[in-house]
């Protein structure tokens, strides 16, 4: 069973210049997951973080500052234990169903231009995986250096998988070969991916390429996740 939604969506209008803007509140559970996340035309501008036990704001600082109510997170623990709730009223009327379960897919490449001795970012994206935990490591010729790395928070693909990505900084020296692993219970084995130092020093450029149009998806949370339930999840009658 997928996660069940409370979703509320308004559509506003301004009166001017007749510009249509799309405003999104989205509430995930799972026996193990939640979250909550609002949003605008495609932008995410606050979320919950329910470690922290804390809202917060994911837009930059402007010279008008926007924020969210008091009490705005307190809300959000409100909604997630309502979509708990519903989450168990879904299962139990369509007989308990197994969990989907959708294979990762990853890529690894450099932040910037590979230059030998130049302090660089090796990032590997994670996408297309549901449920959402996975296991990640990164090896340095062999060596395990996944205490080194860091992992974002996972976010939602407008096809209800998820995605997330881990950094590692490194200095990238002649024959050094990194790997970044996967692990997911849709895998039927690790999921392995290499970064040669070499085959990229002839590649330069490339990964810097890359890492803009696919860092800027990382960093976006789509109006179309609204879709969420309508493609992953099943019809809570």
């Amino acid at each position: 069973m997928k996660l069940c939604l409370i979703l509320t969506c308004a559509l506003l209008l301004s009166t001017q210049a007749k510009v249509q803007h799309k405003d999104i509140g989205l509430t995930l559970c799972s026996e193990t997951e939640r979250e909550e996340i609002y949003g605008l035309d495609g932008e995410e501008m606050w979320h919950a973080d329910f470690t922290q036990q804390k809202g917060e704001m994911t837009l930059p600082q402007f010279a008008d500052p926007f924020g969210y109510e008091e009490g705005t997170y307190e809300g959000a623990v409100a909604d997630i234990e309502v979509c708990k709730q519903s989450l168990e009223v879904c299962k139990k009327g369509n007989n308990y169903p197994a969990e989907p379960q959708d294979a990762p897919q990853t890529s690894v490449y450099s932040k910037y231009r590979v230059q030998l001795g130049s302090r660089n970012t090796l990032i590997c994206y994670i996408t297309g995986f549901y449920p959402p935990r996975v296991g990640v490591s990164w090896t340095r010729n062999n060596v395990n250096v996944t205490g080194e790395a860091s992992l974002s928070r996972y976010y939602v693909t407008d096809d209800g998988t998820f995605k997330l990505v881990s950094h590692l900084s490194f200095t990238p020296e002649e024959g050094d070969i990194y790997t970044c692993t996967v692990e997911h219970t849709a895998l039927e084995r690790p999921l392995t991916k290499t970064w040669d130092v070499q085959v990229a020093l002839s590649g330069a450029g490339v990964g810097g390429s890359v890492f803009c149009g696919v860092g800027l998806a990382a960093g976006l949370l789509g109006v179309a996740v609204g879709t969420f339930f309508l493609v992953k999840g099943n019809n809570c009658n």
